[in-house]
C-alpha cells in the first residue's frame, strides 16, 4: 500500500517525490525483555548505532510526552554509516539496472518449498548473453553423492525456470545443486519437514522499499540466528514498477543466503506488479493510472512473470483457472511441520473503490471526512477475495489430515489500523485498501478462518500491529499480526482520539483494546509499533512460533539494526505476545455438548449444526478430552476424525446452557 496523488506525473517520479521523514513521533514506555537467541557474547548481526530522542507529538495527543523506545545503539559496518553514526540508506538516482556479473555468477538465487510429496524449486538467473545456453540442470545429494535429475531452459523474459520432482522423501533432509554450462554453481539445502519438532518458527518480512539498495546483513544475520522453518515475505519485496527483474535480483543480493537453506513463501503485493495500490477486480484492464478503478495496470505478460518469479516455487493452485484475459492464479496451501497454511491472494479479486462508491477525499481510496457513514460503502457490488478463494478457504478449515495448527497468510490486514499516513503524518477517516473494506467481504473471509481457528499473518501496512478481529461482538474472531516494513518509505501510525473504555491489561501502550476502524468494523489492538527517528520508522520483522504440544502462538516483533542474540535485547513495546489455538474462535458460547473422552490421542473434533447442515467449526483438539461449545441451542452432530481413518459420527446431540456434568466416551479403535 502507498500514498500519493494519483496524478500521471506523480505516478512516473513517485521514488524522486517520496522520501522517508514522519512529521510525528509517537513514542513508547519501554518493555524489557530478555532475548530468547543470547549465546551469551558477541554476534554477527548488526546493531543500531545512534539515537536521538524526540519529543514531537501530535496536535490531538493528550500532551503527556511518553519515552521513547530503549534500542541498542551500539554499532553499523562503517559502509552503512552517515555522518552522524545513524545508518545511512542507499538512494540511487535514476532506476535501478541490472549489474554485469561474470559468466560463473550467472544463477542469482533460488526458493522452494515442499508439500505433499513435491519438490518446486525456482531458479533465477541473470539475463544470459545472447548465443550463450538457457539450459540449467539440477543435482541432488540425498545422501549418496551427487544425482542429475533434470535439465531444463529458462523462459527469456523473467530469466527462471521451476523444477519440479514428484515423490519427494520429506522425511530427510538434501543438498541441491543448479549448473549452469558457462560454469556457474549455486547450493543450497532442502530441509526435511520438521513435523517431529514441537515449536515451528515462521519468520514474516514486507515492504523492501527501494529508497534503500543496501544489503540487508543485519535482516540475514538475525534471520540465520533465529532459523526459522518458513520464510514469509508478505509483499512488496520489490518497488521499482516497470522493472521487476532488476529489483527482484537485488531482493536476491539482499536476502538469498538465508532464503537458499529453507522453505519459503513470497506472495507479491501492489508494488511487485507495478501498482501504487492493487485492486485486482478478477483481472480487467485498469484505466487509472493509480488503478483505483479496479484491475491491472501492467501487461499481463508482465504480471504472470512476476508471479512466476515469485511464486513458481508455490505448491499448485487449489485452482489453477486463470481470472480475466489470462492472468494466473496462486493462491494454495503448504503443510510446514504439522502448521497448514492457507496462502490467499487477497487483491486478485478485489473491487476497486473508483466509481462504486462516492469519493470523500483527496483520493478514491482515502476518506477524511468526518462526518463518513462506513456503511455507505459497503455496497453488495463490492469483492475481496472473490467466492474462488472464499470456498478454498471453508474446505481448508475443514481439512485437518497432517495439520495440527492453521495459518493464514495475506498480503494486508482485514481491518484498517493506521489513523495518521504519509510524511506530514495526515489522518484519515477510513483507507479503502485495506481488506476492512469491503467490510461484508471482511467478514465473510473471517467466518470461514475462524472455523478452522486459524492464526492470520500479513505485511502491507508499514506499522507492525497485532489485533483480535471481532465481526458481530469484538474478539468473536481470529488474530493477526501485520509485520513491519522492512524499510518505510511511507509511514503510518495508529493514533485514536480516545482511549479504549476496555485497554489491554497490562501493556506499556496507551492505545489498546476495543475499538472501531475507520470503516466500523470491530477490532481489539494488542500491539502496535508507531514510527519514530529511534525506530527507523517502525521498521523491523516478525517472528511467530507455532507450539504444537500447548496450542500456543508466541509473537515477537523485533525492530532493525537489533542483535536478537545480545543479552538484553529488546522488541518493540508490547511484544512478545502469546495466545491460544482457540483464541483464533473467541466467539461466546451459547451452549455446551457434553464433555468428550477419547481412548485415542489428538482427533480432528467437527461441529455440525443439523438446523442446516453447516460446519460450525473444524479442530484437532490436544490429547484426549475436549468440551465442544456451540453458538446455538438445538440439535447438532459431533464427528471425530483419526489419521489412519478411524471415523465416529454422534447426532442429535443437545447442548445446554453450563457445561454438563456428563462425559461422551467415543472410542478410536479401528474396528475389523
Amino acid at each position: 500500500m502507498y500514498g500519493f496523488r494519483p496524478s500521471l506525473c506523480s505516478y512516473l517520479r513517485w521514488a524522486a517525490l517520496l522520501l522517508p521523514g514522519m512529521g510525528l513521533v509517537f513514542l513508547f514506555s519501554p518493555l524489557p525483555a530478555s532475548s530468547p537467541y543470547s549465546s551469551g557474547g558477541e554476534s554477527s548481526a548488526a546493531q543500531v548505532f545512534s539515537s536521538h530522542s524526540s519529543a514531537a507529538l501530535s496536535a490531538d495527543t493528550e500532551g503527556k510526552e511518553q519515552p521513547s523506545l530503549p534500542l541498542r545503539l551500539d554499532r553499523i559496518p562503517k559502509e552503512f554509516q552517515g555522518p552522524d553514526g545513524r545508518y545511512q540508506p542507499k538512494r540511487e538516482k535514476g532506476p535501478i539496472t541490472i549489474p554485469a556479473v561474470p559468466r560463473d555468477r550467472l544463477i542469482a538465487f533460488c526458493l522452494y518449498t515442499t508439500h505433499q510429496g513435491v519438490l518446486k524449486l525456482n531458479v533465477q538467473l541473470y539475463p544470459v548473453p545472447a548465443g550463450e545456453s538457457r539450459q540449467v540442470t539440477l543435482w541432488l545429494d540425498r545422501g549418496q553423492g551427487w544425482e542429475r535429475i533434470a535439465e531444463q531452459a529458462v523462459d527469456g523474459m523473467g530469466w527462471s525456470t521451476v523444477f519440479r520432482v514428484e515423490k519427494w522423501d520429506d522425511t530427510r533432509s538434501a543438498r541441491y545443486r543448479i549448473t549452469h554450462p558457462a560454469g556457474s554453481q549455486y547450493e543450497g539445502l532442502i530441509r526435511a519437514d520438521p513435523r517431529d519438532k514441537d515449536e515451528i518458527v515462521v519468520a514474516c518480512l514486507s515492504c523492501n522499499a527501494g529508497t534503500d539498495r543496501n544489503p540487508r546483513p543485519d535482516l540475514v544475520a538475525n534471520l540465520q540466528a533465529i532459523n526459522p522453518d518458513l520464510l514469509f515475505f508478505a509483499g512488496d519485496q520489490v518497488y521499482d514498477h516497470k522493472n521487476h527483474l532488476a529489483a527482484w535480483l537485488l531482493f536476491g543480493r539482499q536476502f538469498g543466503e538465508v532464503i537458499k537453506d529453507r522453505p519459503t513463501v513470497t506472495i507479491p503485493d501492489d508494488h511487485d506488479v507495478g501498482h501504487p495500490n492493487l485492486w485486482g477486480a478478477g483481472g480487467k484492464p485498469a484505466l487509472r493510472p493509480d488503478g483505483a478503478d479496479g484491475g491491472y495496470i501492467m501487461p499481463v505478460e508482465y504480471v504472470n512473470m512476476v508471479q512466476r518469479q515469485q511464486c513458481g516455487h508455490l505448491p499448485d493452485p487449489i485452482d489453477p483457472t486463470p481470472i480475466a484475459r489470462g492472468i494466473t492464479v496462486y493462491y494454495t496451501r503448504l503443510i510446514v511441520g504439522g502448521i497448514d497454511f492457507a496462502i490467499l491472494e487477497d487483491r486478485k479479486w478485489k473491487s476497486g473503490p473508483y466509481g462504486l462508491v462516492r469519493i470523500r477525499g483527496p483520493r478514491p481510496d482515502h476518506v477524511v471526512d468526518p462526518d463518513f457513514d462506513p456503511r455507505t460503502v459497503d455496497v453488495p457490488e463490492a469483492t475481496l477475495l472473490g467466492e474462488r478463494q472464499l470456498r478454498f478457504l471453508q474446505q481448508w478449515a475443514a481439512d485437518w489430515q497432517g495439520a495440527v495448527m492453521k495459518c493464514v497468510l495475506s498480503q494486508t490486514t482485514f481491518a484498517g489500523a493506521a489513523h495518521l499516513h504519509g510524511p506530514k503524518q495526515e489522518r484519515l477517516t477510513a483507507d479503502l485498501d485495506c481488506n476492512g473494506w469491503p467490510q461484508s467481504g471482511r467478514n465473510a473471509a473471517l467466518r470461514e478462518i475462524r472455523k478452522g481457528f486459524a492464526f492470520m499473518i500479513a505485511g502491507d501496512q508499514h506499522l507492525a500491529t497485532l489485533i483480535h478481529h471481532g465481526i458481530n461482538d469484538w474478539r468473536d474472531s481470529g488474530w493477526q499480526f501485520t509485520c513491519p516494513s522492512i524499510w518505510n518509505l511511507y509511514g503510518r501510525a495508529w493514533h485514536p482520539l480516545e482511549k479504549s473504555q476496555r485497554p489491554w491489561p497490562n501493556s506499556p501502550l496507551p492505545f489498546t483494546g476495543d475499538y472501531h476502524d475507520g470503516l466500523g468494523n470491530k477490532i481489539t489492538i494488542t500491539a502496535y509499533a508507531n514510527p519514530s527517528r529511534e525506530n527507523y520508522e517502525g521498521t523491523g520483522f516478525g517472528v511467530v512460533r507455532f507450539r504444537k504440544s500447548t496450542r500456543t502462538i508466541l509473537v515477537e516483533c523485533w525492530p532493525r539494526f537489533v542483535d536478537v542474540t545480545r543479552p538484553g535485547a529488546t522488541q518493540y513495546p508490547g511484544w512478545p505476545q502469546t495466545i491460544t489455538q482457540e483464541d483464533n474462535y473467541g466467539r461466546r458460547a451459547i451452549g455446551y455438548l457434553p464433555r468428550l473422552q477419547t481412548d485415542r490421542d489428538d482427533p480432528v473434533v467437527q461441529l455440525i449444526d443439523e438446523s442446516d447442515g453447516s460446519i460450525v467449526y473444524t479442530l484437532r483438539i490436544r490429547g484426549r478430552s475436549w468440551q465442544p461449545k456451540t453458538f446455538r441451542i438445538g440439535p447438532h452432530t459431533l464427528r471425530l476424525r483419526w489419521d489412519d481413518g478411524t471415523r465416529r459420527e454422534l447426532e442429535h446431540l443437545q447442548p445446554a446452557f453450563e457445561p454438563p456434568a456428563t462425559v461422551l466416551n467415543v472410542s478410536g479403535a479401528k474396528t475389523p
